[in-house]
C-alpha cells in the first residue's frame, strides 16, 4: 500500500475502534441495567453484583479499546509505525476481533461476523503497511533486517606512547 492510502487507513481504524468502544460501554450498561431491574440471578448470585460486574467489564472493554484507537490515532497523526508496546496492543485487538468474528457468526449472525472483520481488516492492514514503510526507508540491504548499520570509525593511526 502506498503512503497515500496509510493514514486514511489509520484513521478510519482509530475512529472504528473509538465508536466500537463507546458502543461496548454503552451496551454493557444497558445490559447491568436490566440485570438491575429485572432482579436476575445466576446460580444464586446477587442480581446487583451482577450488574456491577457488567459496568465494570464494559468499562475496562472500552478503555483497551480506546487505548488501541489511541495508538492508531497517533499513528496516523505522525504518519509513523507504532512502537513495540503499541504494535503489541494492536495485535492483541486484531487477535481478539478475529475470536469475536468466530462467535458473532453462531451467536449474532453474518452481519456482525463482517463488521468484526471490517476492523480486523483496518488493523491489520494498518500494522503490514507501517511495517513495510519503516522497513522500506531503513533497509540498507545489510540482511540485519532492515535496521541501519551504524558508519564505521575512521582508522586512526596509534599515538606514540610516552615512557
Amino acid at each position: 500500500m502506498g503512503p497515500v492510502a496509510r493514514r486514511p487507513v489509520a484513521w478510519v481504524a482509530a475512529i472504528v475502534l473509538f465508536a466500537e468502544a463507546l458502543g461496548i460501554v454503552f451496551l454493557n450498561w444497558f445490559l447491568g441495567l436490566v440485570v438491575d431491574h429485572q432482579e436476575m440471578s445466576l446460580a444464586g448470585l446477587d442480581p446487583r453484583a451482577m450488574s456491577i460486574g457488567a459496568w465494570v467489564a464494559g468499562g475496562l472493554f472500552g478503555l483497551y479499546l480506546a487505548l488501541c484507537g489511541l495508538v492508531l490515532l497517533r499513528t496516523a497523526v505522525s504518519d509513523r509505525a507504532p512502537g513495540g508496546f503499541g504494535r503489541i496492543l494492536l495485535i492483541s485487538v486484531a487477535v481478539v476481533h478475529g475470536l469475536l468474528g468466530a462467535f458473532c457468526v453462531g451467536l449474532v449472525g453474518w452481519l456482525a461476523f463482517v463488521g468484526m472483520m471490517v476492523v480486523l481488516g483496518l488493523v491489520v492492514l494498518t500494522l503490514v503497511a507501517y511495517d513495510r514503510h519503516e522497513n522500506a526507508n531503513g533497509a540498507d540491504g545489510g540482511g540485519n533486517g532492515g535496521a541501519a548499520t551504524p558508519p564505521s570509525a575512521p582508522a586512526s593511526s596509534p599515538e606514540p606512547t610516552t615512557p
